[in-house]
């Protein structure tokens, strides 16, 4: 058998459109993250940027279930002493809605230069209007 290497060059430029609204958060993040890492194409190359641009829509109604919007805490550190800082997800909600979307999907990409490269394809807005029309993303429907 001989196996395929797809250079980054060589792979074709996709754009995938998510509404946010119409699907729980953690089942789309992992399917954006298997896009933005290009496992969801057989011309899958682990060491090459292959993946699709993805847009996000709509981020600031994502859909959470149970009790995660009073519950969920977003955890960092400042470097500094003392500078655990735990903000919740209601009040991250209101002030950057995108950040609900970019953070799902970035703690399931590699921790690598390569995965911020694919977390740079990631566009999202929190409204219904983005400004990549002319890429002609296609719409992906929510899973049933």
């Amino acid at each position: 058998m001989k196996s395929t290497f797809v250079r980054t060059a060589d792979a074709e430029a996709r754009w995938l459109h998510y509404d946010a609204s119409e699907q729980n958060l953690g089942r789309m993040a992992s399917k954006i993250a298997m896009s933005l890492m290009g496992k969801d194409r057989p011309q899958y190359t682990p060491g090459q940027l292959t993946g699709a641009f993805v847009v996000v829509t709509n981020s600031a109604k994502a859909k959470l279930t149970g009790t995660k919007s009073d519950d969920k805490l977003y955890v960092h550190y400042t470097q500094y002493h003392d500078g655990q800082k735990q903000v919740p997800m209601a009040r991250v909600r209101e002030d950057r809605p995108n950040d609900i979307v970019r953070l799902a999907v970035r703690r399931m990409l590699p921790k690598t230069k390569l995965g911020h490269d694919m977390l740079r394809r990631l566009k999202v807005y929190d409204g219904p209007e983005h400004p990549h029309a002319a890429q002609q993303p296609v719409k992906v429907a929510p899973a049933s």
